[in-house]
């Protein structure tokens, strides 16, 4: 049997890489109850390794001079504690919103670098794996750059989502946020008619103010990584042609593989450290503007 009835088409190979472990088989069907295992599990981990980089850092803090590390946090410190407060100017809610914007820019770009892995290193890990377990590894689904998951996005866009609204409840009052909901943008009038028509608009306004902004913020993380995870991908592919090939012509293939993988991989660290930055500045914008009164 020929080198070329082994390979895997490129669309089985895409297919493949963005199949997710879930706790439940694929379906057509929209089945909430389904979970990402390996978003969740990648999540997770680099979370508590986000934690204990901050509290590491906290712990051998020194008045003296500091350290490489110790210097570097403190200037992503400083800088995040800069932005929280040229947005947000409650001081009480800064002792929880900058802490939490810290943390949200540090654990995004943990989740958005696992992108830098080589792109089968981890799920050839996992087939291996799972083979050894006596499943079939052609099902062993696993992919690791959970911002490029749309479920854990949109996940992070509307805890972002319910803080607005908690923060509009407790700078406002209920009544203050309820009579602002009905009266911005577009005012009211001493008309009773007129008063209902501009209460029902400015409501809709606003409803429709915070879908947008919630459904932007996670949508403009995931599409971002998920793009560049398609690169990566194509990229891949180049090596792959290569690999089945068995012709020694073909290695321009594998060149062009090393030449384009260095040059997107050194481009989308900027990407990377962008996004994390961007849904940082969209937290503290979105909460800032839940204190702000219309």
């Amino acid at each position: 049997m020929s080198a070329e009835e082994h390979a895997p088409s490129s669309s089985d190979y895409i297919v493949h890489h963005l199949t997710h472990w879930q706790n439940k088989p694929q379906t057509e069907i929209v089945d909430f109850s389904v979970i990402n295992i390996d978003s969740v599990f990648f999540s997770v981990l680099l979370g508590g390794l986000a934690c204990f980089f901050l509290w590491r850092a906290a712990r051998k803090a020194t008045s003296g001079v500091p350290g490489r590390f110790q210097a570097a946090v403190e200037i992503l410190f400083e800088m995040v504690d800069a932005q929280a407060k040229s947005i947000v100017h409650n001081a009480a809610s800064r002792k929880l919103v900058a802490p939490l914007a810290l943390t949200v820019f540090v654990w995004i770009f943990l989740l958005n670098a696992m992108d830098l892995l080589p792109l089968d290193l981890l799920p050839m890990v996992w087939s291996w794996i799972y083979g050894a377990a006596g499943h079939d590894a052609h099902h062993a689904y696993l992919r690791v750059v959970p911002t490029a998951d749309l479920s854990m996005t949109m996940g992070m866009s509307v805890s972002v989502l319910l803080l607005c609204l908690y923060y509009n409840l407790r700078i406002k009052g209920v009544v203050g946020w309820a009579h602002e909901l009905v009266v911005a943008p577009f005012g009211t009038s001493k008309n009773p008619l007129f008063a209902v028509i501009l209460g029902c608009a400015n409501l809709a306004m606003q409803l429709m103010e915070f879908v947008a902004k919630t459904v932007s913020h996670g949508m403009r993380l995931f599409g971002n990584m998920y793009a560049g995870e398609l690169i990566f991908m194509l990229i891949a592919l180049l090596a792959g042609a290569w690999a089945f090939s068995f012709q020694p012509g073909d290695l321009l293939l594998l060149l062009l593989n090393v030449v384009a993988g260095w040059a997107w991989s050194v481009f989308h660290i900027l990407i990377i450290v962008l996004q994390a930055f961007v849904f940082m500045m969209l937290t503290l914008v979105y909460i800032g503007q839940a204190h702000d009164a219309h």
